[in-house]
Parts: structure tokens; C-alpha cells; sequence
């Protein structure tokens, strides 16, 4: 399939696995990145040390573009900005701020750069600051979200602006990338679908409740902080969502989920932990190698897109 993003990323698909923090490594990614996609490796909050041994490691598992992406709002930000420089990763997305100030330098590395944007606004200043494409993600995705279904966002930034867009939010098959495809995106990109891979290293209890989960089983919490999250119901995220709708603080919340995620993803703390996943893993019932995953999803993404006038400008 040749859209704009395979072109300009110079792969197979048109497809980035999602960068989700303390879940998306070498492994996960380098996976991606065979079957034909981009796999990322998650910056997060992990020390800078941590990620340049998961980057060289991947280029040790694949000899593919993949990326890392780099969560603006950490405390390493600005030295996992310089680190992918001076280890040659050839892509990287952005979420939680703007990368205005490191765009330049990324660039003048060779660096690609897709910002993860939730807003109209926030994807003309990435255009502007010199992004190569944005990742429009809706608020069906799970981790940290905004507040625009994918529906809605991702046609409105494809009139915006003029670089390639990829949606993001409630794509997990074929159908939702046929769908993206028809709303204008050149690209998707998917997260929860992977969290139900053989690469995906995370603890059997979370895979276990996103195999199990219902189309009303995710959670938002953390709006009142400005920075909300989209998980797996649990007692833990349902005490959350108590605390703040009864007077708590986003200070003392903030403190409650020091380490959640962690928890969840190494532990599979089902008292302390945060299972972060999108509204789209209701749909989702099956684990599978990543290869398989992607495969399957563009076979059936373009059968759909075949007889559509959409469909033939994106092969073309």
C-alpha cells in the first residue's frame, strides 16, 4: 500500500505502532518495524541511559526504519531530544507539548518528525515549526488523550494542513484503517492492537484484561490535572476517578499514580496499577504475532478500499 507516509518513511505499510510508555521496546518495535510498519520505542519517564540500550538493541533485531517517541512533558525530555540525535534513529513522534524547540536540530540530523497533535491548532504550529507529517489522535486512544473523537479530528487537520496526516484512536482492523483512509489520513497508527502481540512485553494479567474487555470497560481519569488518561476499568482507576470527583486535589492525585503504569505493565498489579489501553479492546479477543497483526489488518483494509475512488488514489 503507497500513501504519502510510506514514501516519506520508506516502508511496506503505512503504519506506527503506538508509543506507549514502559510497553513499547526494542522488541515490540523492532517486530513492527519487520512486519513491514514503524515500531517505536517509548521514551516516557525511563532513564536516558535505559532507551539508548533499547535503541541499539533494535538495530541489532531489525534493519527497518523504526523511531522512539518522546513524551514533551517528562523530566529527560531535552536529553532523550539530543540522545536521538547522536544515536541515528531515523524517526521520531512527540506527544504532550510541542517540539517546537528541538524540531530544528532533529532536522538538521535527517531526523523525521510526526508530532502526536489533539487539536486543529496544535497541528498548524507543528506545520509551521517544520513537523514532516502529524499523528491525529483522537480521544479513543488509550494513555494520555484529548477530547476530539478520531471521527472528527482527523478531517478537520487533513483541510488544515498540507503534510501527511495519521490517525490515530479506535483502529485495531482493516475497517478502521479503510475508514481513516476515506476521512483523508495518509496513515494510522495503533497501539492497543499490539498490546495482544507475542512481542508485547507486558504482564500476562494485562494482556489477560484487555483480552477480557468489554466495549464499556475503559476509563478517562486525570481530567481536573489537564493531563487525563484512557485505561481498563479497574478498582484502582475507578478509586481514581472517585477521588476527583469528590474535592480531591491534582497534586494528591498526581502522587496516587507515581509508578501506576509500571505497576501494571511489570507486576500486573491489578490494587496498584494503571492499565492503560484504548476504547478498542472490545474488539480485540486474540494474540498474535505482530507480522500476522499487520498483515492481516492491510489485507482486509484494502479489499474494502478497492473500489473506491479513495482507495485507488492511495495506491497510486
Amino acid at each position: 500500500m503507497k500513501t504519502r507516509i510510506t514514501e516519506l518513511l520508506g516502508v511496506q505499510y503505512p503504519l506506527l505502532q503506538g508509543g506507549m510508555a514502559w510497553i513499547a521496546d526494542s522488541q515490540l518495535a523492532a517486530a513492527v518495524s519487520n512486519a513491514g510498519g514503524v515500531g517505536l520505542i517509548a521514551g516516557g519517564a525511563a532513564p536516558v541511559d535505559y532507551i539508548r540500550d533499547q535503541i541499539r538493541k533494535a538495530k541489532e533485531l531489525t534493519d527497518k526504519p523504526f523511531g522512539v517517541n518522546i513524551m514533551l512533558m517528562s523530566p529527560n525530555a531535552a536529553d532523550l531530544a539530543q540522545m536521538v540525535i547522536d544515536e541515528q534513529v531515523p524517526l521520531v513522534t512527540t506527544g504532550a507539548g510541542s517540539p517546537g524547540r528541538y524540531i530544528p536540530a532533529w532536522k538538521e540530523a535527517g531526523i523525521k518528525v510526526i508530532p502526536v497533535i489533539p487539536t486543529v491548532a496544535l497541528a498548524k504550529r507543528m506545520e509551521q515549526a517544520g513537523a514532516d507529517a502529524v499523528i491525529a489522535e483522537g480521544t479513543e486512544s488509550g494513555g494520555h488523550i484529548g477530547e476530539i473523537t478520531t471521527m472528527c479530528l482527523v478531517p478537520q487537520v487533513v483541510d488544515a494542513v498540507q503534510i501527511p496526516v495519521i490517525a490515530a484512536g479506535g483502529i485495531a482492523d482493516g475497517r478502521g484503517v479503510a475508514a481513516a483512509f476515506m476521512l483523508g489520513a495518509q496513515g494510522v497508527q495503533l497501539g492497543t492492537r499490539f498490546l495482544a502481540s507475542t512481542e508485547c512485553n507486558i504482564h500476562e494479567t494485562y494482556q489477560k484484561l484487555v483480552l477480557s474487555a468489554k466495549d464499556t470497560d475503559s476509563i478517562v481519569t486525570g481530567r481536573f490535572t489537564g493531563h487525563p488518561c484512557r485505561g481498563i476499568k479497574t478498582k484502582f482507576s475507578r478509586g481514581l476517578l472517585k477521588f476527583e470527583q469528590n474535592g480531591g486535589t491534582p497534586e494528591e492525585f498526581e502522587r496516587m499514580t507515581v509508578g501506576a503504569l509500571r505497576k501494571a505493565v511489570q507486576d500486573g498489579n491489578v490494587a496498584e496499577g494503571s492499565f492503560l489501553c484504548g476504547a478498542i479492546a472490545g474488539m480485540i479477543h486474540e494474540v498474535k504475532p505482530c507480522k500476522e497483526i499487520v498483515e492481516e489488518i492491510f489485507a482486509q483494509a484494502q479489499q474494502l478500499l478497492g473500489s473506491t475512488a479513495v482507495g485507488r488514489e492511495v495506491e497510486a
